[in-house]
């Protein structure tokens, strides 16, 4: 073809005629398209609202399992492949780098929500305390590690024993396929919430329970039994104890959340094992992984089976003060018979507290009245006596054995380098028995006060107990007596109690604070209390008495005090003092931080740029993005393409310096001539373009805010930093905003001076159905001053009732199922701020200029909205 025909068909190609069949199929094939693009962008709203979703759980402030992990991962990889395969019905053989990208995206994701079970441990069925240390901890888990390392390393006495390991466990459950159905049903469990873990834990339980044993290990069990009685000389009475492999960590020590069973017959041994194994699945435990971030479905138990200690006294010892970290002191509390008394909180204990250096003595005792305790009876188990007798209030410990306790505990403390808590008991021959030690956690609790020197306060309902955890909550009273009261706790309730049992560890995710008449520092419950920073105060006797009726109470167990109703100024001194987020630093967070690694980030910011390929795409973002723009290039080129000016874009004729380009997906048009490369706003019948244009066109722009030159030099860096944001750059999307249309769709992309935006909504008769959303980022000036911008922004949306998230300086809004008098409003708004946030980040550093920017905003937004203006006439 010659240079003179090439010519002649540029510029009639617009004006050539499609006869009848072919504009026919080209009709049939615009609809095919259209229909791909529609689907396209349902999908890619849904990805963006699970990639919000993803990007919200982050800041780990509310608990989550894998289930949330894996249902969020595959549900934003299912929507972008979707995207994809839409992709490619618009534009067969183009963008084929998509598929591999999005495959490794996947594998990767998989490798992380779906990890490959290990292989089953390997070692022996059995092993006796003898032959154990802290090397075998992912044999016999840390608990019986440790009680292995004492007694082998440091020649402390512990119980003689042997543990049942973790290759016994998984033999168990591979004998009767039971690990893929527990998995399946604690999934259903994190998805439906914590009401149910009730239910799915009875059912568990239940499942194990009524499991047989592996005949090799039962047999295992029995015969490291008769070895145990035969050394012993007699038939031994057992503790069967948990030792789980997530168990006796620093920071979750799932204190007095498993289970442990006492005083059992040999002959029950085999059931017993099962019962522990069964109780790993109890609510207290589900909940406790739920809500620190373990992975509830990978637990492993090992189970420790040792001579039964019948104690005269027992308790728990902290080689330092939890509450305090700079006392280093240690503190015992003791009580008559087994420690089952003092780490339960079920009875009043003694106090003793011992100096480390320059000599290890007792500076401190404080010697209760013990009305309960509980023994080892031969024929019934163990029993909880209710009448202690004359040794009530006789001292349960000897400043003898209190310093012999002590010295023992220092030994164990330098041997780990930290804290240590510590259960011991004293047995019939006054020897000290050491029965389980872990990291102790530490916390800092602020000085107590008193009221005559807190003015503002109100009298308190209450004072005395003792911190054992610190902070300041409130929340409705709630009476926690028995177990069905349980069903009835609410969220944000303040617990108070009787007793401080281990069992109501299960409500401690959902609780404000807890009142316990009875318990101790060195209780499991104040120890979980500390893990979930849930204030609480133990051995507030009377404190039942004093709240029972009381709708709502603020418990400041910092100072010992309760008083009626909310005190914000304890709340708000309070605030400063929260540690860090729930769930940051747990394993299932670190999980989900890589896998939102995959999923959310956005590196392909510019479409112009050279770098804005389906090759570079590292995200599902990345791919969403990239997805995005290409589909509405493919939608705006088909009628260029084809020469199918019924499908070509035509330009928005109007007074607006600007240019807009409008394409008719539908019925976006009042008449369609066909030849016309224009088209008029009175032309347009789309709902949501109307109303758009309305807040675009309202009042005309400015210009720039006057800028200082501050503001000025921080444009001018970015814009040689990146050069595709100077005026001077020729880029598509420099020149043209792009609408397209229906007469109930509208997308908008505009790039407006150095911002981008992208518009989308569907507004009709069906409310249900009805959603706007608006995506904003760019700008010249530097990071803080474009961040200042998008909270800006985001605060102006919030008053109009959008769910909008930042990430970085970009900007997401949402609103939906609202009439269609209420999103014409909303997407009024979005035009406005499209148009009139321009360059606004030049002077995001200037208060007075940003103060009085926003409120006129504000004014003219309201008098749009209530039809107070009339339009100006834009100047060409």
């Amino acid at each position: 073809m010659g240079l003179w025909q090439r010519l002649i068909d540029r510029f009639t190609a617009d004006k050539k005629s499609v006869d009848t069949g072919d504009a026919e199929a080209l009709r049939l094939e615009f609809q095919s398209r259209y229909h791909h693009f529609k689907l396209l962008l349902n999908a890619n709203n849904q990805a963006l609202e699970i990639m919000a979703d993803l990007e919200m759980s982050l800041a780990g402030d509310f608990p989550f399992g894998m289930k949330f992990i894996r249902s969020r991962a595959m549900g934003a990889y299912t929507r972008v492949y979707q995207i994809v395969q839409h992709l490619y019905e618009l534009a067969p053989g183009k963008y084929k780098a998509l598929s591999s990208r999005l495959d490794a995206i996947r594998q990767d994701l998989d490798a992380l929500v779906n990890p490959r079970r290990p292989a089953s441990p390997q070692g022996p069925l059995i092993l006796p305390f003898s032959d154990m240390n802290i090397g075998h901890a992912d044999q016999v888990g840390m608990k019986m590690a440790n009680l292995g390392e004492m007694a082998n390393r440091l020649q402390i006495r512990v119980p003689d024993g042997f543990v049942i390991t973790a290759r016994a466990f998984h033999l168990f459950l591979d004998h009767n396929d039971l690990q893929t159905e527990i998995r399946r049903r604690i999934q259903v469990a994190e998805e439906k919430g914590s009401h149910q873990l009730y239910t799915v834990s009875a059912d568990v339980r239940k499942l194990i329970q009524a499991a047989p044993l592996p005949p090799e290990l039962e047999s295992a069990i029995m015969a490291a039994y008769e070895e145990l009685s035969a050394r012993h000389r007699s038939k031994v009475r057992l503790a069967v104890r948990s030792s789980a492999l997530n168990e006796d960590q620093e920071g979750a020590s799932f204190a007095g959340v498993y289970q442990s069973a006492l005083n059992i017959e040999p002959e029950h041994l085999p059931d017993t094992y099962k019962q522990i194994v069964a109780a790993a699945y109890s609510p207290s435990v589900m909940s406790y992984c739920l809500n620190r971030g373990i992975c509830g479905e990978t637990t492993e138990m090992c189970v420790g089976v040792m001579q039964m200690v019948d104690a005269v006294s027992g308790g728990v010892l902290y080689t330092a003060n939890p509450m305090n970290i700079r006392d280093r002191s240690i503190i015992i509390n003791a009580a008559w018979g087994l420690p089952k008394a003092v780490v339960e909180g079920t009875t009043a204990t003694d106090l003793f507290r011992v100096t480390k250096e320059p000599e290890v003595k007792v500076i401190q005792r404080q010697i209760a009245t013990k009305e309960k305790k509980y023994v080892c009876y031969p024929d019934e188990g163990v029993c909880r006596l209710d009448d202690t007798g004359p040794d009530m209030s006789l001292a349960s410990l000897t400043d003898r054995q209190a310093v012999d306790l002590a010295e023992v505990a220092l030994r164990i403390e330098e041997t780990y380098g930290r804290p240590q808590d510590i259960e011991w008991a004293i047995d019939g021959s006054g020897d000290i028995v050491l029965l389980q030690c872990r990291p102790l956690q530490v916390v800092t609790a602020p000085n107590r006060m008193t009221e005559a020197g807190d003015d503002h306060l109100p009298p308190s309902l209450y004072q005395g107990g003792i911190t054992a955890s610190p902070g300041v909550a409130a929340g409705p009273v709630h009476l926690l007596l028995k177990d069905v009261d349980a069903l009835q706790f609410p969220d944000g309730g303040v617990i108070v109690t009787d007793r401080a049992l281990a069992r109501w560890a299960a409500l401690l995710p959902r609780a404000a604070a807890v009142v316990s008449e009875k318990g101790s520092l060195t209780g499991h419950l104040a120890n979980v209390a500390r893990e979930f920073n849930v204030p609480a105060l133990f051995g507030a006797e009377g404190a039942i008495e004093r709240l029972t009726g009381k709708a709502e109470v603020t418990v400041d167990a910092d100072a010992g005090r309760i008083y009626p109703g909310t005190v914000p100024s304890l709340l708000t001194e309070n605030l400063a003092k929260k540690s860090k987020a729930l769930m940051k630093g747990t394993p299932i967070y670190e999980v989900l931080e890589q896998a939102a690694g995959l999923i959310t980030p956005l590196n392909l910011l510019d479409p112009d740029s050279h770098s804005f390929t389906a090759a570079n795409c590292r995200t599902l973002h990345d791919i969403t993005r990239f997805c995005h723009e290409k589909s509405v290039h493919e939608m705006f080129r088909f009628g260029k393409t084809h020469r199918f000016p019924e499908r070509s874009s035509k330009q928005l004729r109007v007074n607006i310096p600007m240019q807009w380009w409008v394409l008719n997906l539908d019925d976006g048009f009042k008449t369609d001539a066909a030849t016309d490369r224009y088209v008029d706003i009175d032309n347009v019948a789309s709902i949501p373009m109307l109303a758009l244009w309305e807040g675009i066109s309202t009042y005309p722009w400015e210009g720039p805010p006057p800028v200082d030159g501050k503001g000025f030099m921080s444009v001018m860096f970015q814009a040689t930093q990146n050069q595709a944001l100077l005026p001077t750059v020729r880029t598509t999307m420099a020149n043209r905003n792009y609408f397209m249309i229906s007469k109930n769709y509208c997308s908008l992309q505009s790039r407006l001076g150095f911002h981008f935006a992208i518009t989308e909504a569907l507004v009709g008769d069906r409310t249900t159905e009805n959603y706007v959303s608006f995506q904003f980022k760019g700008g010249a000036a530097d990071f803080n001053r474009r961040l200042k911008r998008v909270h800006l922004v985001k605060d102006l949306l919030d008053q109009y009732g959008f769910r909008s998230e930042i990430a970085k300086d970009a900007l997401r809004s949402r609103i939906e199922q609202h009439d269609t008098a209420t999103m014409a409003d909303k997407l009024k708004i979005l035009g406005y701020l499209t148009i009139h946030t321009r360059q606004l980040d030049m002077v995001m550093a200037n208060p007075a200029m940003l103060a009085h920017y926003r409120q006129k905003m504000i004014d003219q937004i309201e008098a749009m909205l209530k039809g107070t203006v009339h339009v100006v006439p834009h100047q060409s």
